[in-house]
């Protein structure tokens, strides 16, 4: 029997922003946050299982405000992050609170996970049709260490309201080759540039350049990735920077290409990236989520 896939969802991230914070403020009038989009389309996409990286201390809040309600049409688990979920034989350097990164949200989860799994952010909508390119990917029969990565064309990504953060892609014959995380990226006539040096000099990107919003799907062969990596990550960056080395999730495909273990086929998608950056967003999201449901992408409650 063939295993459906898992959506990861890394929300470990929003414990502080609980009450009233702009990444779990209701996106329209029925009360939707941005997860429950995202969840409604993968589970049209045919993944049928949802696994939400949070702190420990963050579960009950988390149900009340969505969890309770993607679990009336999907099979829904917590996983938790924390900063002692590590490997035996190594400890919390003294002095450490900041979480280890997306990297190691993905390994607290992967104890929960059979089969392919994707991985999206919480507070990032992806757009439908996304997800159903993770889908098919996914349902596909292939080579446990080929994985996929869903580019978007970095001028869907961005925001008039200030400059954003983007994993800039480089690809050969549909694989991805190399990303790039450029800091701060804004718009420009005929794409977007970005900065290096606070603003003194700018670099082009032409419309159309992929760039990475952290949507990935996964086959069987990334598990043992994720975790030997992270073990080389505490062996040989925590070190040097104890107190805030992170372990990035995008490191792990950039590692296995680099080693020549692993491919990542880069899907290509028109849809148009939202998120609340920044507070002024909000009006663009809902302005948008409105859109969508006046031309049937979306029923007016949707989980009814």
């Amino acid at each position: 029997m063939t295993v459906k896939p898992t959506l990861i969802v890394m929300a470990a991230g929003m414990g502080s922003r609980f009450g009233g914070n702009k990444q779990i403020a209701p996106v329209d009038p029925e009360g939707h946050i941005i997860i429950d989009f995202s969840v409604y389309d993968a589970l049209l996409a045919g993944f049928d299982r949802v696994v939400c990286v949070i702190k420990p201390q963050m579960e009950a809040d988390f149900r009340r405000a969505i969890g309770d309600r993607l679990a009336k049409k999907a099979r829904v688990d917590y996983a938790w992050q924390t900063l002692d979920a590590l490997p035996e034989g190594f400890t919390v350097p003294e002095g450490r609170v900041k979480p280890w990164g997306t990297g190691h949200a993905v390994l607290c989860a992967l104890e929960q996970v059979e089969g392919p799994f994707a991985v999206i952010n919480a507070d990032d909508f992806y757009g439908r049709g996304a997800f159903e390119a993770a889908g098919r990917f996914l349902a596909e029969a292939g080579d446990a260490n080929e994985h996929a990565m869903v580019g978007y064309r970095i001028e869907n990504t961005l925001t008039e309201n200030g400059s954003v953060s983007r994993g800039v892609c480089a690809a050969r014959d549909g694989y991805l080759t190399d990303i790039t995380e450029r800091t701060r990226i804004e718009p420009r006539q005929g794409g977007a540039a970005y900065t290096e040096d606070g603003g003194t000099s700018w670099t082009f990107v032409p419309a159309g350049t992929p760039v990475s919003m952290n949507l990935w799907a996964f086959r069987d062969g990334a598990r043992e990735a994720f975790t030997r990596l992270f073990r080389d990550f505490l062996e040989k960056d925590v070190p040097a920077n104890p107190v805030k080395a992170e372990f990035y999730l995008p490191n792990v495909p950039k590692a296995l290409i680099n080693e020549g273990k692993g491919r990542v086929r880069l899907l290509d998608t028109r849809e148009r990236w939202y998120g609340m950056t920044y507070r002024e967003d909000a009006e663009k999201v809902g302005a948008a989520i409105a859109d969508m449901k006046a031309r049937g992408l979306y029923p007016k409650k949707l989980w009814e």
